[in-house]
């Protein structure tokens, strides 16, 4: 186990959890789930989301950062990793928390599937009436 100092962060989305640790490190590289981030996150978008706070943070080019992600789907997951890395910025530099905060990563966004109601069809959506 090495012994480097790092930042770590938890980011949530949906019902996905991400763990994110930034070491200071001169060549900066992203890794999720013992991946790549652009082979982790297939498309550019999902990778641009999962990239945001450190570009808003403007602190992108100082970091080795890894990421342990579990459970949710695909877009939920780049949030949460966003929201991840927003969070351990903060630990390395509170002077980022006015930009990250007014773009809105630090905040965990609470939406989530609505719990399916009995005697309806899904949450909300109930059995088609007919007259006759």
């Amino acid at each position: 186990m090495s012994t480097e100092k790092y930042f770590e962060g938890l980011g949530r989305r949906k019902t996905a959890i991400a763990r994110a640790r930034l070491t200071v490190n001169p060549k900066n590289s992203m890794v999720v789930n013992d991946q790549p981030v652009a082979e982790y996150f297939k498309t550019v978008a999902l990778q641009n989301t999962a990239m945001e706070s450190l570009m808003k943070g403007g602190a992108a080019e100082k970091f080795s950062i890894t990421v342990k992600v579990v459970g949710g789907g695909v877009n939920g997951q780049a949030e949460a990793v966003r929201h991840a890395v927003a969070r351990a910025l903060l630990k390395y530099d509170l002077e980022l928390r006015k930009g990250l905060k007014k773009a809105g990563y630090l905040k965990r966004d609470p939406r989530a599937k609505e719990r399916r109601k009995f005697g309806l069809k899904k949450a909300r959506k109930s059995a088609q009436w007919s007259k006759r």
